[in-house]
């Protein structure tokens, strides 16, 4: 019997990003620590959570391909989540203003039969334009961004606050890298294309 596909993720954006492979899945939202580790680069804290997300959801099926998915944003160095608030928004959007800031996506597809993990870490670059304090607060409370690494959604009116965009994969920067994903699902034998193994 072909496996069942799990989201390991509460998070609608990357629900909605998932069902453009159409592909039959679930979600199921993992309870763990996001906590960074002591000297935890951006990189190894989300492929760790990742995988810690789809692990997470094992009991659920004892025949699944779970996908678990994490995503940090850098600016100079610094790791940042979701602001949550729109002071915080505001805070990171005005460190980022007229710079290139890197979002680490943290990429797990565990197959719960085979015990295999699949593991990558995807980055993407945004270079933003010289923003003004009116732009930033303005843009905060049309969309409010509060549940995004960040403080923009770029599927948005996000994208009125880049000079450019740079990476593979732009559904990276929304929070789930599909072109790795599916080379991910195809070493499992999965295919929206050709069906499943």
């Amino acid at each position: 019997m072909a496996p069942s596909l799990i989201l390991a993720s509460g998070s609608k954006y990357r629900a909605e990003l998932l069902g453009k492979l159409s592909l039959p899945f679930t979600t199921h939202s993992p309870d763990i620590d996001e906590t960074p580790l002591k000297n935890e680069s951006a990189q190894t804290l989300v492929k760790r959570l990742a995988e810690t997300k789809a692990r997470a959801c094992e009991d659920v099926s004892s025949n699944a391909l779970i996908i678990g998915s994490d995503q940090v944003c850098v600016i100079d160095g610094l790791i940042l989540g979701k602001p949550h608030t729109d002071e915080k928004a505001i805070k990171q959007l005005l460190a980022a203003s007229g710079k290139k800031v890197t979002f680490y996506t943290g990429l797990c597809l565990y197959n719960t039969s085979s015990q295999r993990a699949h593991l990558d870490v995807e980055a993407f670059h945004v270079h933003f334009r010289f923003l003004s304090q009116e732009e930033i607060e303005t843009y905060v409370k049309l969309e409010q961004p509060l549940d995004c690494a960040g403080s923009f959604k770029s599927e948005g009116l996000g994208i009125s606050l880049f000079e450019r965009l740079e990476g593979r994969d732009p559904n990276t920067l929304i929070g789930l890298p599909l072109i790795r994903l599916l080379e991910m699902l195809k070493d499992e034998g999965v295919s929206p294309l050709l069906g499943r193994g």
